[in-house]
């Protein structure tokens, strides 16, 4: 094979909020770490085991000022792109490393309204102990028409 390929696909959790970064000339970079999760079961003992891995990820411009506004620690996202390595020099003197995905697609998988939701829940029950909301599918998503059937002939 002649040719290379480096691309990344995860699909995971903000560990944080993401750190903005200008530049002059109105350029930007947005970094944050995902969090990707391996969940598997022990055959000598039962027990479940999950594995977190941390991903630095880094995305530019447009894309970072999006994902700034409309994301948030603990939203789920799919990021595609690829791996570049960093080496600096560290303050005290020590060279540094670090790997991150340079993100060149993405997409929200938690909803606006989801996370919203998510979040008010969470400060609730750090008020007043556990609430019961739920909402339905068609509420998470904004959509309240009822569904229609399809006219296909199968």
């Amino acid at each position: 094979m002649s040719g290379t390929l480096n691309k990344v696909m995860l699909i995971g959790h903000l560990g944080d909020e993401i750190k903005m970064h200008y530049f002059e000339g109105g350029n930007c970079i947005g970094r944050f770490p995902l969090a990707t999760n391996e969940t598997y079961t022990n055959k000598q003992t039962g027990e479940r085991i999950t594995n977190t891995d941390w991903h630095n990820i880094v995305v530019r411009n447009k894309a970072a000022e999006i994902c700034e506004k409309y994301l948030s620690k603990g939203d789920k996202i799919y990021v595609e792109g690829r791996l570049k390595n960093r080496q600096w020099q560290g303050e005290d003197g020590t060279t540094r490393y670090s790997t991150e995905v340079h993100v060149q697609e993405f997409t929200f998988l938690s909803t606006k309204k989801e996370s919203a939701s998510n979040s008010q829940a969470s400060q609730q029950n750090q008020q007043q102990g556990p609430s019961s909301t739920t909402n339905s599918p068609n509420e998470s998503l904004g959509v309240n028409e009822p569904e229609k059937e399809d006219d296909l002939p199968f």
